[in-house]
């Protein structure tokens, strides 16, 4: 039984609530099984590459209050248009009293700001956007 043979009867079978079977023939034996089959048999499509884009986001690694500056009447510490260094601190989240700053997890330029000072952020929700391309 050749590859051509295989694909034809799987596919006839598909369709069906066949969900497993032994086949001979002459000195060749295969035994299918359906959920398996679809897996080992039946070859995936290539993937397509994966467009890196140049903009990343710096997320909140807790749940909290985001404050932007050190305090009220300081100025923030990243507005649009800064450029980062991997490491900068770039706001604080607080949490229970206890405050965890925000560092720069990629070095490019601040494209949007997506939270505000004194708002609450949960765990995983994008504070920044940070535009990569012009890295060197």
């Amino acid at each position: 039984m050749n590859s051509n043979e295989i694909k034809k009867f799987l596919e006839s079978i598909r369709e069906t609530d066949i969900e497993e079977m032994e086949f001979e023939s002459g000195d060749t034996s295969v035994y299918l099984k359906k959920s398996e089959v679809m897996k080992k048999v039946i070859p995936e499509a290539p993937k397509k590459p994966v467009e890196k884009s140049p903009i990343v986001p710096i997320k909140s690694t807790m749940v909290g209050t985001f404050h932007s500056s050190p305090a009220q009447d300081r100025p923030p510490f990243v507005v649009e248009g800064d450029h980062l260094e991997v490491g900068q601190k770039i706001g604080t989240i607080v949490a229970m009293r206890v405050n965890k700053d925000v560092m720069a997890t990629t070095k490019g330029k601040v494209t949007e700001v997506k939270i505000k000072d004194g708002q609450s952020v949960e765990y995983g929700q994008e504070l920044f956007l940070v535009d990569t391309s012009d890295i060197v």
